[in-house]
């Protein structure tokens, strides 16, 4: 398809088409270095637990302050912020090469560049948000998300792919200067913009109590209250498929780590499949968003019925599918739908969601799949998402008419004023 395609829409545009091919880049260096990370905690420690607690570094700064770097955002010019995060990141990536090469042996330096990290992108992340909403204008803005995460996927596969075959030749150290080079590949990208054509979003005054006035926007409007509450649901008991899928593959599939590599791979290809479906939409609606997270519980309801593994593996396309354009679809409605002043907030209330929903399913789905067992965690996980669509729908309907009644009020005291 050409770029003109409905599908493509974005990449009409020049600075969108520079952003997207700097942003696959990016990508493929960040997954590079996940993988040398996870490598290097798990030769110095010996722990699976160590690893997981290099990602709570990663996200503790989200959740702690989110907020403050959207309320940065909302108020600076996003550039120069998305420049300095760079920046900042390549330094912190070649702090990691410095430790690999020198062969550091403890594992404290890893977690404090972790945590930096986490914190670079707390603070940097909302900038970033609307920054790339500055490079289309608003009605393609739904289009660029979703061939974001296109790339987003396409770059995880290919970032992992290329690790694991440069590993023996380059050592984790490589991994991490591929990656503090893939920054200033984003820099550039940014330099060679036009600045004409960028559309460029209301910023907020400055003025004190901005982060919570980003809370008291979020806590007061009730149809984006429930569509978090929606997304905190299915990230968290409908997601976290990394738990779920290597627990069926060492249990009831009996399929070990090649069964667990196959299914990651298969769902790292529905991720790409839903980001075509989301493209491929005119407009992403709220319909959609409950229509797609009741059938993607559904099917992680049956998913933990199947009986082997390509069965199961055939069920996960869907499910990865399903999984993006719902995050897509609630990224677009909850930055469309808000108060440009107010954009990175709402950015940074998303990540503080989705840090959360990771934080908290994880470790719920790995009990339930202990416990219970692999198959009653799908199944049990499945229900909730189904049952929470259901509710999610009820609640924006009865919002729904509760502004039409509002409307209705309102004109005849207009027309008599």
């Amino acid at each position: 398809m050409s770029p003109s395609s409905s599908t493509f829409r974005a990449l009409r545009h020049h600075n969108y088409r520079l952003w997207a091919g700097a942003d696959i880049v990016s990508v493929t260096g960040t997954w590079m270095q996940v993988l040398g990370v996870n490598w290097l905690v798990l030769t110095l420690t010996g722990s699976a637990t160590s690893v997981g607690l290099s990602l709570v570094m990663q996200a503790l700064p989200t959740l702690l302050f989110g907020m403050w770097g959207g309320a940065l955002a909302d108020r600076l010019p996003s550039r120069p912020v998305v420049v300095a995060a760079q920046l900042a990141q390549a330094g912190l990536a070649a702090v990691l090469a410095v430790i690999a090469f020198t062969d550091v042996r403890s594992v404290l330096p890893i977690y404090a560049v972790a945590l930096a990290g986490g914190l670079i992108s707390a603070l940097g992340g909302p900038a970033l948000g609307r920054f790339g909403a500055e490079v289309v204008p608003p009605a393609d803005l739904p289009n660029a998300m979703a061939l974001g995460s296109i790339m987003n996927s396409a770059g995880r596969i290919l970032g992992m792919s290329l690790a694991g075959v440069l590993l023996p030749f380059t050592g984790m150290g490589g991994l991490f200067v591929i990656n503090a080079a893939s920054f200033f590949v984003v820099i550039a990208a940014i330099a060679a913009m036009r600045r004409a054509e960028f559309h460029v979003l209301a910023s907020a005054a400055r003025q004190p109590g901005a982060v919570l006035d980003g809370l008291r926007y979020v806590l007061r409007t009730p149809w984006l209250l429930v569509v978090l509450a929606l997304w905190f649901v299915s990230g968290s008991v409908g997601r976290n498929y990394q738990v779920t899928m290597a627990a069926m593959s060492a249990g009831p599939l009996e399929s070990d780590a090649a069964g667990y590599g196959l299914l990651s791979t298969v769902f790292a290809v529905g991720t790409v499949l839903g980001g075509f479906l989301a493209a491929t939409r005119p407009h992403l609606t709220l319909r959609l968003l409950l229509i797609t997270a009741f059938a993607t519980g559904v099917a992680q309801a049956l998913s933990g019925l199947m009986p082997s593994l390509w069965t199961f593996a055939a069920m996960m396309l869907p499910i990865a599918a399903g999984a993006v354009a719902i995050d897509t679809t609630v990224n677009a409605r909850a930055q469309l739908d808000s108060p440009e002043e107010m954009r990175g907030r709402v950015i940074a209330a998303l990540s503080i969601v989705s840090a959360g929903a990771g934080a908290a399913g994880g470790p719920l789905l790995g009990w339930l799949s202990d416990t219970l067992g692999p198959r009653v965690a799908l199944e049990a996980g499945g229900v909730s998402c189904v049952a929470a669509a259901l509710i999610t729908a009820v609640a924006l309907t009865r919002l729904s008419g509760r502004t039409i009644r509002q409307a209705v009020r309102v004109r005849p005291s207009l027309e008599n004023a």
